[in-house]
Parts: structure tokens; sequence; C-alpha cells
């Protein structure tokens, strides 16, 4: 019987220092909107593997209304946050 071939070994990715000083030194409407969503996650206290969605973002005028909030799953809320950068970059583009 053939021996089975190890999976090579995930590398850890490296930490992107310029990105994180970026958003901890960024304006004082994203520190609002980091505050915000922080308060969410003390409110809701999702488990391991899950965030607090906000239904509307923060970003477009959304709040921490219980209504708005909501407990989903890592990779559910990144794939919405992906979609919605998305959408945005081809509505900014400009026609040549």
């Amino acid at each position: 019987m053939p021996a089975k071939k190890k999976a090579p070994a995930k590398k850890k990715a490296k930490r992107d220092y310029k990105k994180e000083y970026a958003r901890d030194h960024a304006p004082s409407q994203d520190k609002k909107d980091r505050a915000k969503r922080n308060a969410a996650n003390r409110k809701l206290k999702p488990g391991p593997g899950e965030e607090v969605d906000h239904k509307k973002p923060l970003s477009k005028g959304g709040t921490n209304s219980k209504k708005n909030i909501r407990v989903v799953s890592r990779a559910a809320n990144r794939k919405k946050a992906a979609s919605t950068v998305t959408r945005k970059r081809k509505t900014t583009r400009k026609k040549k």
C-alpha cells in the first residue's frame, strides 16, 4: 500500500503593519464606527467563529439597535463585506 503524502503546511500570513497602522490611526469617523462595532460585540457576545453583522452597515448610517444587528458566521459576514466592496468599486469607476 503506497504511503500517503502529507499536505504542505500552511504558511502563516505575514502581518501587514502599514494596514494596521492606517486602521488604528484612521480618521475620526472610522474610529467612531469601530467603537460602535465594539459596543455591538459586547452587547451580543458572539461565540467562536461568529461575528456581529449590521444589516445596514454603520458606514451607511446603520445603528446598533437590536433591529439592525445579528450574529452570523465569520465566513458569511466576510462574504457580505467583500460583495459590498465589489459593488462599490464597480459603481465608482469612470468610463473612458
